[in-house]
């Protein structure tokens, strides 16, 4: 069963990585994975669909969670959340079928970001299978060039992410003998 996985984490060089290690070392198969940075810079949200066994569903997200960099992963395959996708498609067609395929794009939400005399490029969002359902038929109109963005979600519930306080650190050890200041860290991730 495909599980959507929703992960917080520090914005730095190897997150993704470490990330993805963890799904492919057990053998899962990420089908999308979307990145992007948050109102922070210093964090960004990762959307993962993954297929996982039904049984095995709350591990994966325990070891997402156990994870340097993350600091917070949920399960919303079964949650109140918004799991939505982007497809940008060109469609080539005739001249005849411009106006039909303007209407189609128009029943589904798309959007025309570009117009040619050979067709079309249209932009498009919903869930998976009205995506789905939408390239079938711009299918039937022509040749057709897809890319699709995978999934993007967004949880409904109103938990929120509980980081911990800054903490005070000494900089200097007091037998040192060096002046001793203090410094406040994130307390996101051991200071």
């Amino acid at each position: 069963m495909l599980q959507v996985i929703s992960i917080l984490l520090e914005n730095k060089p190897g997150a993704l990585l470490r990330v993805t290690g963890v799904l492919s070392a057990r053998g899962y198969n990420i089908e999308s994975l979307t990145v992007g940075r948050t109102l922070d810079p210093a964090l960004s949200r990762m959307t993962i669909v993954v297929d996982v066994e039904d049984r095995l569903r709350g591990q994966v997200v325990k070891q997402m969670n156990k994870l340097i960099n993350v600091l917070q992963a949920a399960d919303l395959t079964e949650t109140p959340a918004v799991i939505r996708e982007m497809v940008l498609l060109r469609v080539r067609t005739s001249l005849e079928a411009r106006a039909a395929v303007l209407k189609e794009a128009d029943i589904f939400g798309g959007r025309v970001v570009d117009s040619s005399t050979e067709g079309f490029a249209i932009e498009c969002t919903g869930d998976s299978e009205k995506m789905d359902e939408f390239i079938d038929i711009m299918r039937s109109y022509g040749d057709i060039d897809v890319t699709r963005s995978g999934g993007v979600a967004v949880s409904l519930e109103a938990k929120k992410l509980r980081l911990q306080p800054p903490v005070l650190v000494r900089s200097a050890p007091p037998e040192s003998g060096a002046d001793e200041t203090l410094e406040e860290t994130n307390g996101v991730l051991h200071g």
